[in-house]
């Protein structure tokens, strides 16, 4: 498997919307305005190809020299358990640099997830959580 990864080429909405089904991850897919405004306003994306098939992203948005806030991480479901995740992890961390951490939301199936792939349990966060989206 021969998978390519680019920090410039950017899905459209629809590829997007198409990874994220199948990756599972509950994001407001059925609102394409909503997630192109997501990647429009976003600041540090990675994706990874195989050919012309977007088969992960990672989306962040960061100040470059204190935090980044990964905000997605999706793989094609076809494709977990080849390090594509965590690839795409330690490429937004490499970009970011050592003075920024990274800091994510977790949804409840990735829990055990992450701290395989290098992060570290918080018990210190708050949330003000948004207007129902469903």
């Amino acid at each position: 498997m021969d998978i390519q990864y680019s920090f410039d080429k950017r899905p459209t909405a629809d590829q997007i919307i198409e990874l994220y089904d199948n990756a599972g991850l509950p994001r407001p897919t059925k609102d394409k305005d909503r997630i192109q405004k997501m990647f429009d306003n976003s600041n540090l994306i990675v994706t990874a190809w195989d050919n012309d098939l977007l088969v992960g992203v990672s989306r962040s948005i960061t100040d470059w020299v204190w935090a980044c806030y990964l905000s997605d991480l999706a793989v094609r479901h076809e494709y977990k358990k080849e390090g594509i995740g965590k690839q795409l992890i330690n490429l937004t961390k490499e970009k970011v640099g050592e003075q920024s951490m990274v800091l994510l939301l977790s949804v409840p199936t990735a829990m055990d997830y992450y701290p395989k792939v290098g992060f570290v349990k918080q018990e210190s966060s708050f949330i003000i959580n948004r207007a129902d989206w469903w």
